[in-house]
């Protein structure tokens, strides 16, 4: 598995947002999905409408770690939610995949849609982690709580979720360059 990072930059975040929208509602819902609540891809594309309609919450067993998560969900992201799954049927896929009938989108095609987003601006360490990065270095970013953002990750130790989320190595990078003898 190839190293990914968060989006870092919001202008960045918010035009791929904008091109997602603009070229495919799809895309574009599970991109926001995945920067708004931190789940992993795997998580994310086996969504059937029932599970977020007319929700408050969201509430699912993680795939990778059988664990339950309950999370409210935001208010920007239940506004698109709200209009992109007003006219679904309870029983579809959220993100359905156009190749193959009654199925959700691949992990292979959610990476291209974000590897491709990203490629537009520059953006190398792009895949479908990247989603779940975004949250957490933004969360992180705005409320400075690690451990809070260590349990909606399900992470076990506040030093791994600061890695995850690449602020150990951002701080690395930045005393590095500061750095010197003479």
């Amino acid at each position: 598995m190839n190293y990914v990072e968060p989006i870092r930059d919001p202008i960045i975040l918010e035009n791929i947002a904008n091109d997602l929208k603009k070229s495919n509602m799809r895309d574009y819902v599970m991109f926001m999905y995945g920067i708004y609540t931190g789940r992993r891809i795997s998580d994310i594309i086996k969504l059937r409408v029932n599970d977020l309609k007319g929700k408050e919450y969201i509430n699912l067993r993680e795939t990778k770690t059988g664990k339950q998560v309950i999370l409210p969900i935001n208010k920007v992201l239940k506004k698109i939610l709200d209009e992109y799954l007003k006219d679904m049927s309870p029983e579809e896929y959220v993100f359905k995949s156009s190749q193959k009938k009654n199925k959700p989108i691949d992990r292979t095609t959610a990476y291209k849609i974000l590897k491709n987003a990203g490629n537009k601006y520059g953006l190398e360490n792009i895949g479908t982690h990247t989603l779940r990065k975004t949250f957490g270095y933004h969360f992180y970013m705005q409320k400075k709580d690690v451990v809070m953002l260590m349990e909606i990750l399900n992470h076990c130790d506040p030093g791994i979720t600061l890695r995850y989320i690449g602020l150990i190595q951002e701080s690395i990078n930045d005393a590095v360059k500061k750095f010197k003898i003479f």
